[in-house]
């Protein structure tokens, strides 16, 4: 029990080393004295100092960077331990799911067609309707269980892919060129405004599910065991899957698609903290924080290039995500 505290303290403030590090690391070498006055300019403990290059490097560009990659992180990891959490099943992710592809066709609709109706409403709105479909779809299969969930994501994730295709290719040249960087997911451009946006909307989305989190325990026995301890199932859903989206949503509309992460750092933090929601909510959004942040920071130091940091993902995930297929999900959840 004391080994599993320690690493749970371990992953707890692991953001912060991992947040830390990640200042010095760049093409711009810095040395640690030089991070620590610029962020002591950059918040206003030194002033009357001429401005230099290193408080841009670290203040400007890099802080809020992590910052993003960081809030990110803890959206797509949140969702991805809430959705498992009330659908009973290990394999479900936001990604999965479908809720990235539609949030993704409401950032290229309001990017390319609707400039004037703000990027964040459309994702979420999108967001919404895709776990909504994936989630109806399956359900007329009987009760919720894991093949028809996956398979209703998956459909609901190429319908919503098919019609961002479409507007790829009615969209203006210039604009094209924007969205088919921003979907390969990226922080490339984040800056205080972004950083501002992701932390009020995430901060939205996740605050109902740490208030909520012990719920999932019960929601994750089944249906017929929540309704007989006086859950209310169906409003509970909604407001779990409402929350989720919402974050997930904003996620994308800050950084573009980035996948796997809401299944991978779940599955792993609770192969060492446990099932229990009420430590593996907030340890996974530490985890997902602290994974987003050395996945962003290897993006930015592999070469010479700024690689997308969906790519860095992808390439972790898919050999992660045939690992738990041929475990076969051994969690209790589902069929």
């Amino acid at each position: 029990m004391r080994v599993k505290t320690y690493i749970s303290v371990f992953i707890a403030i692991s953001p912060f080393a991992a947040g830390w590090v990640a200042l010095f690391l760049g093409a711009y070498e810095l040395a640690p004295m030089q991070v620590l006055r610029s962020l002591a300019e950059g918040i206003g403990l030194l002033t009357g100092l001429p401005d230099s290059p290193e408080r841009a490097v670290v203040f400007d560009i890099r802080l809020p960077r992590v910052l993003l990659a960081a809030l990110v992180g803890v959206a797509l990891s949140a969702s991805g331990v809430t959705l498992q959490g009330i659908f009973r099943n290990p394999l479900v992710d936001p990604y999965i799911l479908g809720i990235s592809a539609g949030a993704a066709l409401g950032c290229a609709l309001s990017v390319g067609f609707m400039p004037d109706v703000p990027v964040q409403f459309l994702a979420f709105v999108f967001g919404v309707l895709a776990v909504m479909l994936a989630y109806t779809m399956a359900k007329t299969q009987g009760e919720i269980s894991r093949l028809p969930l996956i398979l209703s994501g998956i459909i609901m994730s190429a319908f919503f892919t098919a019609m961002l295709s479409i507007i790829k290719f009615l969209v203006d040249p210039m604009k094209l060129q924007s969205i088919v960087f921003w979907l390969m997911g990226s922080f490339a451009l984040a800056d205080w405004k972004l950083v501002g946006i992701a932390a009020i909307g995430i901060g939205l989305g996740m605050l109902p599910l740490l208030l909520m989190r012990w719920r999932m325990n019960v929601m994750s026995m089944g249906e017929d065991e929540a309704k007989g301890l006086g859950i209310n199932v169906s409003r509970d859903r909604i407001i779990f899957i409402a929350a989720a989206t919402l974050g997930v949503s904003i996620a994308v509309s800050v950084s573009g698609i980035i996948g796997w992460v809401g299944l991978m750092v779940p599955h792993l933090i609770r192969m060492i903290a446990g099932p229990d929601h009420k430590s593996l909510l907030p340890l996974s959004m530490a985890g997902g924080a602290t994974f987003m942040i050395i996945a962003d920071t290897m993006a930015r130091n592999l070469t010479g290039y700024d690689i997308p940091v969906g790519i860095i993902t992808a390439i972790i995930g898919a050999p992660f995500f045939v690992y738990l297929m041929r475990k076969g999900g051994t969690e209790s959840w589902g069929k």
